[in-house]
């Protein structure tokens, strides 16, 4: 009996040791992230592309990095919290990966967490966005390349211009990402004199918002100023379409929101001259590692790179630095070759914030112009705005 509980103890001591690894065959690294089960499956997809295609650019196409193969195992969360802590606990345990990169939605990432504390190994977290997942429940496993919800707002809040002349109701998804980003917007506006008059919270998945829509356009029509319903909102849904057919002109309102993925493009047609900020879009960046991207993924695909292409890229240039940086692949070490690290991405350079690992990086502000040529509404750059620009809080001291 003595024998069998020393090798249970063992066993999960060797389950929860931090990643030191074989210093020969594959280095694994896990993408956990949502296959099926949501709409939000694209986003996944397109993060593996950009992904592989990150690896590729970082190691000139040989997949290796110090000698060693680079092997890209994918894990399907089903966007359903228990099966993504049972498949990262797969992938940390059975597969041995080095690093893990996921999840898709914040609501699923944030049951990830624990699981990299408890494994301690690294959870780099991408395209997953809320603020939350680098906040006090978050721990020192964990970095993340993908923007947060204060940067989407902040610079949102600068592409508005806000004074004490603006005022805005808010229409957002009630689950972390939307209601971190509307924290986000309603701090970015504080000093402006812009003020938030109502916020609106929305079931993930609604199409109907009828009754919505009439609580945001009451709320504002008859307020003196600028009069502005911003949208923040995921997968819901055709949120912009239903509010320029109920023609929020006639109260003078405009519709604000930030850019989106391509498939979702065309419906901006609806609001020409619209401003906003935006993630990513594939002509606005200007460097060589967009070129290459988006260069190869036009012959490859038949088309431009999207928003998540980008991320997924920017998650794999982000490991092949610390793996090049690092003096050992161990996990401690790999934390403190990140902390601080700055790497160069589709969107210029990124930074991961020593204190809470969140990636600083550039947004892009956007003013809509339709090309009856183009498929989609063209979120034309107005400008760049640097991280420098963005008070970007720190979710988490190490």
């Amino acid at each position: 009996m003595k024998k069998l509980f020393a090798a249970l103890a063992l066993t999960a001591a060797v389950l929860a040791t931090p990643y030191a690894g074989a210093q020969d065959g594959p280095a694994k690294i896990a993408l956990v992230h949502g296959l099926s089960g949501s709409a939000f499956e694209v986003f996944s997809k397109q993060t593996t592309t950009g992904f592989n295609l990150g690896l590729e650019y970082a190691t000139n196409g040989t997949m290796e990095i110090k000698g060693r193969k680079i092997e890209v195992i994918e894990k399907d969360t089903q966007f359903k919290p228990d099966v993504a802590r049972s498949v990262l606990a797969e992938a940390y345990g059975d597969d041995d990966v080095l690093i893990a990169v996921g999840g898709t939605s914040s609501g699923v990432t944030t049951a990830m967490l624990p699981i990299a504390e408890e494994y301690e190994r690294i959870l780099l977290v991408e395209p997953a966005v809320a603020d939350s997942l680098t906040g006090p429940d978050s721990n020192r496993y964990v970095f993340k390349t993908s923007r947060n919800s204060s940067m989407d707002m902040q610079a949102q809040a600068l592409a508005l211009k806000p004074d004490e002349n603006l005022f805005v109701a808010t229409l957002a998804e009630d689950y972390a990402f939307g209601k971190d980003g509307i924290t986000a917007f309603k701090k970015a506006l504080e000093g402006t004199g812009a003020t938030v008059v109502a916020e609106e919270y929305v079931p993930q998945k609604t199409t109907d918002y009828t009754a919505t829509i009439e609580r945001l356009f009451n709320a504002l029509k008859d307020k003196d100023g600028r009069k502005v319903v911003l949208i923040y909102v995921a997968g819901s849904g055709d949120p912009m379409g239903a509010l320029a057919a109920a023609e929020p002109e006639r109260f003078g309102i405009e519709i604000s929101t930030g850019g989106h993925i391509l498939p979702v493009l065309p419906t901006y047609k609806r609001v020409p001259g619209m401003e906003g900020a935006i993630y990513y879009y594939y002509e606005a960046p200007k460097n060589e590692i967009n070129d290459w991207l988006v260069a190869e993924h036009q012959k490859r695909f038949g088309s431009p790179p999207d928003f998540f292409t980008a991320g997924g890229m920017a998650a794999a240039l982000a490991i092949a630095k610390a793996l090049e940086t690092a003096e050992n692949w161990d996990t401690e070490t790999l934390i403190s070759t990140m902390e601080g690290m700055s790497w160069e991405t589709p969107k210029g350079t990124m930074t991961f914030r020593p204190e809470d690992h969140q990636a600083l990086q550039s947004m892009f502000h956007f003013k809509i112009r339709v090309d009856d040529n183009v498929e989609w509404a063209i979120p034309d750059l107005v400008r760049e705005i640097k991280p420098e620009e963005m008070d970007i809080p720190i979710g988490r001291n190490n």
